[in-house]
C-alpha cells in the first residue's frame, strides 16, 4: 500500500487474447469483401466484501466506475471510459460476503491493455453510511474530499476483441471504516481487484457458535488475504477468489478458543478446497476472552489509518493473525476484543475428513505479539502482551517513517 490518499492492491483480472486472420482471395474473379473485424469487447465490473468489525450494515452508494489506458490519467483527461449508475446505486456490502457478487454494469471499450479504474461513490447526504452492532440509525461515513474523483485503483487487465472481461472489486469493509472520536466514523477505502473465477475454500462451521462474531479468515505468514462471515442460518462458509497457493485457515468468535488449519492448498484458479462438510462441521473450543489495549501515535501526524493486530506463532509452524483493528482517527485509541485465553485448536489440511484437532502446545496460550502499521510508517510490534491473569491496557505504539 502505498503514500497515496487511498491504498488499494491489484491481485489480477484475467487477461484474454484474440487473433484476426485475413484471407486473401485467389487469382481468376472478384471475391466478396471480408466482413468487418469488430475491435470492440466488452468490460464487466462487480463488487464483493471481506466482513465489517462492529457493524450490522456498511453500505455505499455507487455512482459510477471510470476506466483509462494510462495509470497516470487525471480525473479531468480525456480517454476515459465510464459505466454510469442511474440511479446510484446503494450497497450494504454485508450482504456480499462469501463470494456474493453485485453487479455494477458493463460497458464496450476499444480492445486493449487498460491500467487503471476509478470507483466513484455519492457524495450526497446519507449516501454511504454504516450501523453499528447492536443499533438501528444509520450513521453517516466522513469522506475524504478526494475521493471526489473516485477510488483510484492502479494495475493492468486486457479486453479482447468479442469477447467479455469481468474485473471484481473487493472492498473491505472492516479495514475501510475507522472510528474518528465522539461516536462518528470516517470511510478509507480498502479496494483490491480480484480475480472473477470462482475458486478458494469451503466449509462449515457449527450452528451452535453462530450469533457470537464468528470470522474466518485466509492467510499468509500473518496477512490477512481473504475473510468472511458464514450463513447466519446453515454455518456455511466460502473463501473465494485466492491466488492458487497454501493459506491458514483462522476461525474466531466470541467466548471461543481459535481454531488454525495449517496449510491449506489452492491448486487453481478453478478449484475449491473443503474443510469441512454440514453433516460434520467444524467447531469451535469454549475459552475465556480478554482483550488488549492503548493508541497509536503517528509522528510526523497523518490522516493514514492505523492498524493494530495481535498475532500467534507456533513452533515449526505458521504465524497468524487472531484479531485486528484499526486505531480512532482522532485519538489514536484501540481496543482488541475477545481475544482468546486459551490455546487455539490446531489442525494440519488433510484431504479426510473431519480435520483432527487439538490445542497447540506449540505457541503460549493467552500471549500475543501485538503489531501497529500505517502506511508509510515503519511496523513496530510488542512481544508477550499477556492477557491470561488480567485485560491489557497501554501498549501503546508511536510510529515513525
Amino acid at each position: 500500500m502505498s503514500k497515496t490518499p487511498f491504498r488499494f492492491a491489484l491481485m489480477g483480472a484475467s487477461a484474454l487474447s484474440a487473433a484476426v486472420l485475413v484471407a486473401c482471395g485467389g487469382g481468376g474473379g472478384d471475391s466478396a469483401p471480408a466482413a468487418p473485424v469488430s475491435t470492440m469487447g466488452t468490460l464487466a465490473v462487480s463488487m464483493t466484501d471481506a466482513p465489517a468489525c462492529g457493524f450490522d450494515a456498511v453500505n455505499v452508494t455507487v455512482s459510477k466506475v471510470r476506466v483509462h489506458r494510462s495509470d497516470t490519467a487525471a480525473e479531468g483527461d480525456t480517454g476515459w471510459t465510464d459505466i454510469t449508475l442511474s440511479p446510484a446505486k446503494k450497497v450494504n456490502l454485508l450482504n456480499l460476503t462469501n463470494g456474493v457478487l453485485e453487479a455494477l454494469g458493463q460497458t464496450s471499450l476499444e480492445a486493449g491493455r487498460y491500467t487503471q479504474l476509478r470507483l466513484v461513490l455519492d457524495s450526497a447526504a446519507n449516501a454511504n453510511t454504516v450501523v453499528p452492532t447492536g443499533g438501528t440509525a444509520e450513521k453517516a461515513l466522513v469522506t475524504p474530499s478526494g475521493m471526489q474523483s473516485g477510488i483510484k485503483l492502479i494495475g493492468q487487465f486486457d479486453v479482447a476483441a468479442g469477447q467479455k472481461s469481468d474485473v471484481v472489486l473487493d472492498f473491505d469493509a472492516c479495514k475501510s471504516v475507522v472510528t474518528r472520536g465522539q461516536g462518528s466514523y470516517a470511510l478509507k477505502p480498502v479496494v483490491k481487484v480480484i480475480p472473477a473465477a470462482i475458486n478458494g475454500i469451503s466449509g462449515f462451521v457449527s450452528t451452535a457458535v453462530l450469533g457470537s462474531g464468528v470470522q474466518v479468515s485466509a492467510q499468509q505468514n500473518g496477512v490477512l488475504v481473504s475473510s468472511t462471515t458464514p450463513n447466519a442460518t446453515t454455518g456455511e462458509f466460502f473463501l473465494s477468489r485466492l491466488a492458487p497457493g497454501s493459506y491458514d485457515v483462522v476461525l474466531t468468535a466470541a467466548n471461543s478458543a481459535a481454531s488454525v488449519i495449517a496449510a491449506v492448498p489452492v491448486a487453481s484458479t478453478t478449484s475449491t478446497t473443503a474443510l469441512s462438510t454440514a453433516a460434520a462441521p467444524l467447531v469451535l473450543a469454549p475459552g475465556n476472552t480478554g482483550s488488549i489495549a492503548g493508541t497509536v501515535t503517528m509522528t510526523p501526524a497523518s490522516s493514514e489509518a492505523a492498524y493494530v493486530s495481535a498475532k500467534q506463532s507456533f513452533a515449526s509452524g505458521p504465524t497468524v493473525t487472531i484479531k485486528y483493528q484499526g486505531a480512532d482517527l482522532t485519538t489514536g485509541a484501540y481496543t482488541l476484543a475477545n481475544l482468546p485465553v486459551a490455546a487455539p485448536q490446531y489442525a494440519t489440511y488433510s484431504a479426510t475428513l473431519p480435520l483432527s484437532f487439538s490445542a497447540s502446545t506449540a505457541t503460549t496460550p493467552g500471549k500475543y505479539r501485538v503489531e501497529a502499521a500505517a502506511t508509510g510508517y515503519a511496523v513496530k510490534g510488542v512481544d508477550a502482551v499477556d492477557i491470561t491473569a488480567a485485560n491489557q491496557s497501554g501498549v501503546n505504539f508511536t510510529l515513525t517513517p
